[in-house]
């Protein structure tokens, strides 16, 4: 029992971590705190959907459309509002990004197919379980895990050996350093808003086996907000790493404390971390 609740709060840590990243990568190169990544994750799930069961697409290729859709979707949204706010105080971008999440939101529950039904987006293995010796596993879990390694493995090769992934790198590090050595810094911010939301639906596509895809499955955010400030808001690996504790840390929590408590468990371990570490845990220890 201990393992599968252990395999189901990793597993659940990923889709956190995942939601965490694209806040940090955000933040990092546009110093921006973008409040509209579940509705992305929401909006990300419900594409691959109509994909999948509209246009009958192959499940892999609806996610992969929907992906990219949303990549485009960031984009977009990037170069036609945002960069409006470039420039403005801190609380005007984080407004924007509020509000544009609520339209988002409404208009995906003003289609009755979306507000009116519950939905499912089966994975592979989903409903399968697996054993390991005494040890069975739910195969969703599985295929979440190894989907998020997959997905951090081709992120860390993005920055480290591409040409754009470098020069966002040095963006997020000195914009004016960067731009002095020919970095588009206003294209390093259309892409990392992109990033962002592909970031997002690849969460949600994540997190749909394991829940209902519907319009509120962005509240998921809430958390993982807390698990991106908990590595510093500028540590990508942070980011994952404290998405994976508080992921972990709730399932635990849910196995042996009453029910109700495991949501309140993980922010009072969250809140004990950043009193002793008020920078977060994977923060830059330069002087700001």
């Amino acid at each position: 029992m201990f393992a599968q609740v252990l395999t189901s709060g990793i597993a659940t840590g990923c889709v956190y971590g995942l939601v965490a990243l694209s806040f940090v990568l955000i933040y990092k190169a546009t110093e921006t705190v973008s409040f509209m990544q579940g509705e992305l994750l929401m909006l990300g799930a419900f594409a691959a959907l109509y994909v999948h069961e509209g246009l009958g697409w192959p499940l892999i290729a609806a996610a992969g459309a929907a992906v990219a859709g949303m990549f485009v979707f960031g984009a977009l949204l990037e170069r036609g509002v945002l960069r409006r706010a470039i420039g403005q105080p801190h609380l005007t971008a984080l407004l924007l990004t509020f509000g544009l999440g609520m339209m988002l939101r409404g208009a995906v529950t003003m289609v009755p197919a979306a507000s009116h039904e519950m939905h499912r987006l089966p994975l592979p293995f989903a409903g399968a379980h697996i054993g390991f010796g005494t040890v069975v596993v739910a195969g969703e879990h599985l295929v979440v895990i190894a989907a998020t390694a997959l997905l951090c493995l081709g992120l860390s090769l993005f920055f480290r050996l591409s040409r754009a992934g470098l020069a966002l790198r040095a963006c997020s590090e000195n914009p004016r350093i960067a731009a002095l050595m020919g970095v588009s810094v206003s294209g390093m911010h259309t892409l990392a808003w992109a990033l962002g939301a592909a970031l997002a639906a690849c969460a949600g596509l994540l997190l749909a086996p394991m829940t209902f895809v519907f319009p509120g499955m962005g509240l998921i955010a809430l958390k993982a907000f807390p698990a991106a400030v908990l590595g510093g808001m500028s540590s990508l690996p942070g980011a994952l790493a404290g998405g994976l504790f508080l992921g972990v840390v709730e399932a635990i929590a849910g196995l042996y404390l009453p029910e109700g408590v495991k949501d309140a468990t993980g922010y009072a371990l969250l809140l004990l971390a950043l009193l002793v570490f008020p920078r977060g845990l994977f923060a830059s220890r330069r002087a700001p």
